[in-house]
């Protein structure tokens, strides 16, 4: 009976110190990952809610900096090198301080990732790149502090932040055009009917050499005749079109629309049409 009794108190003993009572956390945390361009770019931070408090010039007091977020730093991690208000900023992990104001914040790019919060002594040397951002008002309350990618484009984007009624937005900007450029290049060295294809859609969005852009579409077509592919016929009517041959860009957009009424693409029968409307054709 007593070894029973052991062997019971021995299990409750064991259970009690393995029990662990799992509560979701006040700031959860949160990582997003956005392609810029051909840039890899990973936002990792916490999220605190606002719970009916004043947050700007109360909770995150003016003129100091702030964490930009809760729990461990917020950290931005870029693939590439990339340009923040004309200013390199290296490949890498970086803490993101902010120093909000009424009007405008003060954003920091710090190189020491390892801080909890704010460091307890600020080194200069440490910032690898800084920038003032507009506070813009929002027309409502955002509860949940908030960072975002935002005006995606080839070669930049803005890192938003947003919490209670404020809005700012941080450009930086990839080198797309550089490696693209190079890549075209490379390619160029024995090119496929896809590679002019895209070489000359990134010239045409672009808006670099259009009749560099006109020979690469062209050479696709061609390459393609023997199955014409009704996309790379969409894009050489652009490109035509932007060219200046509007007779060009016609009949690629005839054929077109040919060949997606025949694959059934609404959406692309939809803007080949449109086209020939707007170019008199139909």
């Amino acid at each position: 009976m007593k070894k029973l009794l052991l062997i019971a108190l021995v299990l409750t003993f064991s259970l009690n110190v393995n029990a662990q009572v799992k509560t979701p956390q006040p700031s959860p945390f949160s990582k997003q990952e956005q392609k810029v361009g051909l840039t890899d770019v990973t936002i990792e931070y916490s999220r605190p809610n606002m719970r009916g408090r004043t947050i700007f010039g109360n909770l995150v007091p003016y003129g100091k900096f702030w964490r930009t977020g809760a729990n461990k730093n917020t950290t931005i991690t870029f693939s590439d090198d990339v340009t923040i208000d004309g200013q390199t900023l290296k490949a890498g992990a970086y803490a993101i301080f902010v120093k909000p104001n009424a009007e405008s914040w003060d954003v920091v790019f710090y190189s020491d990732t390892n801080n909890w919060g704010t460091p307890r002594e600020w080194d200069e040397t440490k910032v690898a790149a800084k920038t003032n951002a507009k506070v813009y008002k929002l027309p409502m309350k955002i509860e949940t502090f908030t960072m975002s990618f935002d005006d995606l484009s080839n070669s930049s984007a803005s890192l938003g932040l947003m919490w209670e009624d404020v809005y700012v937005g941080v450009k930086f900007e990839v080198p797309t055009d550089k490696a693209v450029v190079a890549s075209i290049k490379s390619a160029m060295n024995g090119p496929s009917a896809g590679d002019y294809f895209s070489a000359a859609v990134y010239y045409l969005q672009e808006g670099k050499d259009i009749n560099e852009a006109k020979t690469w579409i062209d050479k696709a077509v061609e390459m393609t005749n023997d199955k014409p592919r009704f996309w790379f016929l969409r894009q050489q009517s652009l490109i035509h079109a932007k060219a200046g041959d509007k007779k060009g860009a016609i009949a690629a957009a005839k054929k077109s629309l040919a060949g997606a009424e025949k694959a059934g693409n609404a959406d692309y029968v939809k803007m080949n049409k449109d086209s020939l409307k707007e170019w008199g054709a139909m």
